[in-house]
């Protein structure tokens, strides 16, 4: 009976000391295609650190937050637009308390590398003549952010209607920097973050900040997804050091 009594108590002490195992969880990132090299550095460094799984998914915000109303696996979603962020909000796909405008960048036009385009970005620019016969390559400009962002430049600019027909649009901006970088177009309208990704495309000019809306990246937690893996990685992709290695991937934090 001692012994079955000392059997007892030192297996009782046992289920107070031993760590309990936890079961690694799968947490669904969905972020615009121009976050994927910062994001996938992010995820990297959380996985050092946490026996949970980060999944990636990179697309156009437009086409993320589709999934993201039709049911796809989503946890966390971060848009290159303001407005696709408040879409879900409106509709109770994000948790609005969740919300953080967190990233700001800017808009670029570049050129295949050993191109010899040289041109001011102001008013009236000669955009059209520099394309020749050759096409610009840009965003989806009906739907995709970075389309969006760069006709209003160049709307703003004055030179949209002698491009408008003269278009390659692209599925999502790094997409669009592909057609440059394989030389399928003479010029194309990306974020200046993209080329940091590139050695086949340089700058020619930055668009003129007040010639289209403020581009800044918006994060927030999927609907119901608030389990702890999820608001874990959530704090962490919106810290401080997931902040620094986006600022080293050229996004300005907000």
């Amino acid at each position: 009976m001692r012994a079955f009594l000392l059997f007892a108590i030192v297996s009782g002490a046992l289920l107070f000391t031993v760590p309990r195992q936890t079961t690694a969880e799968d947490v669904w990132l969905l972020a615009a295609a121009s976050l994927s090299d910062a994001v996938t550095a992010i995820t990297e460094s959380y996985q050092a650190k946490s026996n949970d799984k980060i999944i990636n998914l990179f697309a156009s915000s437009s086409a993320l937050a589709r999934q993201i109303e039709n049911g796809a696996p989503a946890d966390i979603f971060i848009s290159a637009s303001l407005d696709w962020m408040d879409m879900l909000i409106e509709n109770d796909l994000i948790e609005p308390t969740s919300r953080q405008d967190a990233l700001g960048n800017s808009l670029v036009l570049v050129t295949p590398v050993d191109s010899a385009i040289d041109l001011e970005i102001k008013t009236n620019f000669p955009l059209a003549k520099a394309l020749g016969d050759s096409r610009l390559a840009i965003a989806d400009p009906d739907s995709v952010p970075a389309g969006l962002y760069s006709a209003a430049a160049l709307k703003s600019l004055g030179v949209w209607p002698m491009v408008a027909d003269k278009l390659a649009p692209g599925s999502d901006v790094r997409n669009t920097l592909a057609l440059v970088e394989r030389g399928e177009t003479r010029l194309g309208i990306v974020y200046e973050t993209d080329v940091t990704a590139s050695k086949k495309v340089r700058i020619v000019d930055h668009f003129p900040n007040e010639s289209h809306p403020p581009i800044i990246y918006s994060f927030g937690i999927v609907s119901d997804q608030d389990r702890s893996a999820v608001v874990s990685f959530y704090d962490f992709l919106t810290g401080a050091e997931a902040m620094n290695i986006f600022k080293v991937h050229g996004f300005t934090p907000q």
